[in-house]
C-alpha cells in the first residue's frame, strides 16, 4: 500500500475530509452555544385571562434549559399543559433569541360532578374556582352530550324566559332539567328535544302564569305531561 500512490492519495484525502468535517462540527458546535443565542424572551400570542401568571413564570424558569437551538420544545409544551385552565399549547422558536407561546385556555361552562369543570366542547378538566357555574352531572361518557344539549335546550327555553341552572343525567341516562327559578323538568332517556318543545309551546298559555307556581313537570308522558305547583 504504502509503495502505491493512488491508494495514498485516497487515503489522504479521506483523511483530511474527515478532519474537514470534524473542524466544521466543533465550529457548528462553538456557534451554537454562543451567548448571543441564550433565550432571552418568552413571548405569549395573547394575555391570559384564566392562567396564573405566576405559574408561567416558574414554568419558564424550572422548564427552559439551554439555548435557542438547543431548548427542548416538547419538554417546554408539556410543562406548559399541565398548568390549570391551559386546554393547548403551540411553542415556535423565534431567531434569535425567542421563544413564541400560543396557549389555549379552556372557555368554561360548567361544574361537572360538583368536583370538575367542562369547557364549551363538552371536555372535562380540573381548575381551580370559576365562580357561580350552572352544574351539570352524569356518567363521563355523556359529558360531550351534556354540554351540546344544554346550549341547545337553553337556546329553546330563552323565548320564556327561563334559563337552566342545573343538568343531571342518571346512570340509567334519564335526563332532568332544574331551572334557576326552581323548576324541575323530567326528560326521561328518549326524545328529549321532543318533549323540551312540547313543554315550551305549552308554557306561555297553561304553565307561565299559574298560582302557586308551577315546581315540577313530569314530560315523560306519550302525550302530554303532569305539573305539580309549589306547596
Amino acid at each position: 500500500m504504502w509503495d502505491d500512490a493512488q491508494a495514498l492519495r485516497k487515503l489522504t484525502n479521506t483523511l483530511i475530509g474527515i478532519s474537514l468535517l470534524l473542524l466544521m462540527f466543533g465550529a457548528l458546535n462553538y456557534a451554537l452555544r454562543l451567548p448571543v443565542f441564550a433565550l432571552r424572551a418568552v413571548q405569549l400570542d395573547s394575555v391570559p385571562q384564566r392562567v396564573d401568571r405566576a405559574q408561567l413564570e416558574n414554568a419558564v424558569r424550572n422548564t427552559l434549559r439551554g439555548n435557542f437551538f438547543t431548548v427542548d420544545l416538547g419538554q417546554a409544551q408539556r410543562a406548559f399543559e399541565k398548568l390549570p385552565w391551559v386546554r393547548s399549547v403551540s411553542v415556535r422558536r423565534h431567531f434569535p433569541w425567542q421563544l413564541d407561546v400560543g396557549l389555549e385556555e379552556h372557555a368554561v361552562l360548567a361544574r361537572w360532578n360538583g368536583k370538575s369543570l367542562i369547557n364549551v366542547r363538552g371536555e372535562v378538566f380540573a381548575a381551580g374556582d370559576a365562580g357561580m357555574l350552572p352544574e351539570f352531572s352524569g356518567p363521563e361518557d355523556v359529558a360531550g352530550e351534556v354540554a351540546q344539549s344544554y346550549t341547545h335546550f337553553g337556546e329553546m327555553l330563552a323565548p320564556l324566559g327561563l334559563q337552566i341552572a342545573q343538568i343531571a343525567v342518571s346512570p340509567r341516562h334519564a335526563w332532568q332539567l332544574r331551572l334557576k327559578d326552581g323548576m324541575v323538568l323530567e326528560l326521561g332517556r328518549e326524545q328529549m328535544e321532543q318533549r323540551l318543545a312540547r313543554f315550551a309551546a305549552a308554557y306561555p298559555q297553561s304553565l307561565a302564569a299559574m298560582q302557586p307556581p308551577v315546581k315540577y313537570v313530569d314530560l315523560r308522558y306519550r302525550n302530554g305531561f303532569a305539573a305539580k305547583i309549589a306547596g
